[in-house]
This record gives structure tokens, sequence and C-alpha cells, in this order.
């Protein structure tokens, strides 16, 4: 009877897998799925792999100084590029997190080894906001002496329009609710400016940044990554917008593995206890 518990136990880990997996094949990664709101329908977050950044994009950083994208390109360091908006109250404060996170697990210095870059897509944001994010970047990643491999940067529409088309990432915004709907996720750059890998989500094994920050200094190419794309949008009960945070979908959805677990397993101890009585009641009649 272990043996089944166990098989059941495998089954039901499997079945949660497959049907996650269903809503993610490999030519609509970074699409959204459909059954989506009307907002995330044109959303959606799918680099190409060698593809070039325009390094000519230009922008202002968190101190209000004019630079361009291509100014932390040209140190022979990789790159690690996020699209984020300042103003955002939900997905993109997860996704500075888990990349100081992420980034505190190696012995790697941003400015010496590689440098940050956040660029945001909402051309309303401002140096003062950047400068904000960047103070909270610094107090959670307590390495004060890496304050200048880290950039925040805001810009005009053309800018944000050119560096967020080069890595096919596509936002919509709702003025009702005065929200953006994105895709969550980091690029790796290598030196001059070419997509080396990406990663979905708001949270990044240490170990993969690790990894990829090897090859894009290398100027190495990695593999297509097939992970669910994590998507953003707040619901608004005054314009009856539902939500499609999948975070919390995700949430949800390892909320009801385990419960399905749970009842896998009481269910199989039941039968094992039935089976256990059944034997003893054999015992005891010989």
């Amino acid at each position: 009877m272990r043996s089944c518990y166990k098989l059941g136990v495998a089954l039901t880990l499997l079945f949660t897998a497959a049907t996650a997996r269903a809503q993610m094949t490999p030519d609509n990664v970074g699409q959204p799925a459909s059954g989506m709101p009307t907002i995330l329908q044109a959303v959606g977050f799918r680099p190409e792999l060698n593809a070039q950044m325009p390094l000519d994009a230009s922008f202002k950083d968190e101190t209000g100084k004019d630079v361009r994208l291509g100014d932390y390109l040209h140190t022979q360091k990789p790159v690690l590029l996020a699209f984020v908006y300042y103003g955002c109250p939900m997905m993109c404060t997860q996704l500075e997190q888990g990349v100081v996170g992420s980034l505190r697990m190696l012995s790697f210095n941003p400015g010496r080894d590689y440098e940050v870059v956040f660029v945001s897509f909402d051309d309303r944001d401002t140096p003062e906001m950047a400068g904000g994010k960047k103070a909270t970047a610094m107090n959670k990643f307590r390495r004060p002496e890496t304050s200048t491999g880290w950039h925040f940067l805001s810009g005009s529409k053309e800018s944000i329009a050119a560096v967020t088309n080069a890595a096919n990432f596509h936002f919509n915004y709702d003025a009702k609710s005065n929200l953006f709907a994105h895709a969550s996720g980091i690029i790796l750059l290598t030196s001059d400016g070419r997509i080396s890998r990406y990663f979905y989500g708001v949270e990044f094994p240490a170990r993969d940044v690790r990894l990829g920050l090897v090859d894009a200094s290398a100027g190495k190419i990695g593999s297509p990554v097939d992970h669910v794309l994590l998507y953003c949008f707040q619901y608004d009960p005054s314009t009856a917008h539902y939500s499609a945070t999948i975070l919390r979908i995700v949430r949800l959805g390892g909320i009801l593995t385990i419960a399905a677990m749970f009842v896998a397993l009481m269910i199989f101890r039941r039968r094992e206890r039935a089976a256990a009585n059944v034997n003893l009641h054999h015992q005891g009649a010989h």
C-alpha cells in the first residue's frame, strides 16, 4: 500500500505540473494566455536571444544626468536590465526586491563585475522617483560601495519605445485606473548590448543569475527560457476591472496544490488503515 501511496502523490504532482504547463507552450511563451482581460491581450515579454539593444537610447539617471544606454555597456561588463515603472503599486517593487535578493547571494559586485540597470517604461517618472528607488535598493543590498553599479533610468516615450521594442517588451496603460498592465522579468546583456539570457518572474535563483552573468561577460548567448510569465494588473472596483495579477494566481495555485496533496494523503492513509484492519481480522480468524 505504501507504493500506492507514493504513486498517488506522484500522480498528483504530475497532474498539477501538467495542468500548469498546459497554459504555456513553446509557441506562446512570453505571450498572454487566452481568457486574459482585454488590457492584457497586447501585453507580452518575449526577448530574442542575440538581439541588439539600442545603445544610443538617451535617458536621465537617478541624479538627473543625461545618459545613454550604451554608457553602461562599454566597460566589458555584462548588464542586468529590468523594465519597471516607479509608481507601480505591486509587481515592480517585488521584482526590484527579487533582483536585490538574488544579487546579494553572489560574491560578484555591481560596478566592479557587472552593471544593474532599471529602465522605467512610464515617461512620467522622474529622476527624483528613480533616486528613491535606488535608495531603497541600496538599503536592502547593504553594500554601499557598489552604488556606482546601480542605475535607475527615466526617459521620453521615444527612448522607452526604442529599448522596450528591442527587448520585445510590450505593455498597456489603463487611464481609468492610472496603472500599467505589464509582464515581469529580467534580461542579461553582453558588454556590446546583445541579449544573452532572460528570466521571467519576480524571484530569480542566484545560481542561474550567476551563470548567466558569467556567460554574458564572455559574450555567450544562452538557450531559450521556458518558464511561466507573470503579468501585473490590479483590480479596480470603480471600473469593474478584475485582477490579472498572475502572481496571486500562482500563489493560489500553490495553495490548491498543497490542499490536493493533503486530501490525497488522507485518502491513502485511510486506505492503508482499512487494509491493516482487514489483515488483523484475517490473522485473528486464523
